[in-house]
């Protein structure tokens, strides 16, 4: 089983101005790759692949405006290359936007594959460095793991990090349970499950709003170029990267809660791209990390043998009695609580849908049955929802 691990570590001054130099030709090569197959494409309509950026490469090296590139080590470089192109490939498949250039001050990484780094000792050595990493190892890698890759990144903050990959043999299922989980995920509370409980949104980013309010109207004081503007944007990424930190940390410990105590879990397959839009909710969505939740999910799961499922965005989760399968016509947001007209039950509106959602997962898992929505008896067949989105409760 392929995993990563991410540790924190102090290059001395001289690693650091290497590894600083290896990002910038990274950035640059990526850059001049890009504008490459972007000039090609709308002069010519002429598709340039990563063999021919590579190829170039080797030409950019023999410039003596770009000698400086035969200093760092080649491994990066190409692997600059493999990113561009895989980003040209996802464009293609229609599932990301265009390549953007990169800029200096947004953060940079280096992938480094096995032949140009050195594992001796339980240390890393990388290309062109005589002293290994002054790594702060915050965990053990297994003693039978060899690290295949290894990418170093140097944050807006300033914080660098080096995240090491290898095949973990020692990742085992964890002990089968008979417990499924149905998991609704919104707004005031973070997660509802389909037990009835509810986990409160922490609210990352208000706690940290007004230091950065504070911090970027220094920010925006400074002059450009300028020391002192530096600092204070090192200021304000620090208050983001300190956000993004206690957001992760409360995210991967519930996930992990979630993964040690039920066998499946199952959730909707939301659209959070299009609900960010919604300029009324677009930060509070943003800040609870819908996406996060579902990937960490996604991954531990697969690690540790449990079912994932996740159901058509579109299933009437809250419309519907979980007791008896009655369809309400109308549902505003505003409705929190409702009383079945049907079989008389009284739903949380929240508490409800997780539980719709857990019986079309587990009929999804039986069955290999397809959940589409259902219409209310008011609703035409085959109407959609006019925006073209799933409006999702403050819940």
């Amino acid at each position: 089983m392929e995993k990563a691990y991410s540790f924190r570590f102090y290059p001395t001054p001289e690693q650091e101005s290497l590894l600083r130099r290896t990002l910038g030709c990274v950035r640059l090569v990526y850059n001049k790759a890009l504008h490459v197959r972007t000039q090609a494409w709308y002069e010519r309509q002429e598709r340039v692949g990563y063999t021919e950026t590579s190829s170039m490469l080797t030409e950019w090296k023999k410039q003596e405006e770009l000698n400086f590139l035969n200093e760092v080590s080649c491994l990066p470089l190409q692997q600059g290359l493999r990113h561009l192109q895989t980003a040209f490939t996802n464009f293609f498949a229609g599932r990301t936007k265009y390549p953007n250039f990169k800029k200096k001050h947004q953060g940079a990484s280096a992938e480094f594959t096995k032949s140009a780094f050195k594992f001796k000792d339980r240390q890393i050595y990388l290309a062109k460095c005589t002293e290994p990493l002054p790594i702060r190892w915050s965990r053990q890698i297994p003693e039978s793991c060899e690290p295949s890759t290894v990418t170093v990144r140097l944050h807006p903050s300033g914080r660098w990090h080096i995240s090491i990959r290898f095949d973990d043999p020692t990742i085992k299922p964890l002990p089968v349970t008979d417990k499924a989980i149905g998991i609704d995920l919104g707004i005031s509370s973070l997660v509802i499950t389909s037990n009835g409980d509810k986990v409160s949104n922490h609210k990352h980013f208000k706690k940290h709003y007004r230091r950065l309010q504070k911090a970027q109207k220094s920010l925006s004081r400074k002059q450009k170029g300028s020391k002192n503007r530096e600092k204070a944007r090192i200021k304000v990424a620090k208050i983001h990267a300190q956000t993004t930190d206690n957001r992760q940390d409360h995210l991967h410990k519930l996930t992990t809660q979630l993964v040690r105590e039920n066998q499946t879990i199952v959730v909707e397959n939301l659209a959070v791209k299009n609900m960010v839009k919604n300029p009324k909710l677009s930060q509070a969505i943003s800040d609870v990390s819908w996406g996060e939740i579902t990937r960490q999910l996604a991954y531990k799961c697969r690690w540790y043998g449990r079912n994932y499922i996740e159901i058509d965005r579109w299933f009437s989760s809250s419309k519907r009695c979980s007791n008896c399968g009655y369809i309400a016509e109308k549902m505003p947001l505003n409705v929190r609580e409702w009383d079945c007209p049907d079989c008389g039950t009284h739903h949380d509106r929240d508490v409800n849908a997780s539980k719709n959602i857990l019986a079309a997962g587990l009929a999804v898992s039986v069955c290999r049955a397809t959940i589409r929505p259902e219409q209310s008896k008011s609703v035409k067949a085959g109407a959609k929802n006019p925006s073209g989105q799933k409006q999702k409760p403050k819940s």
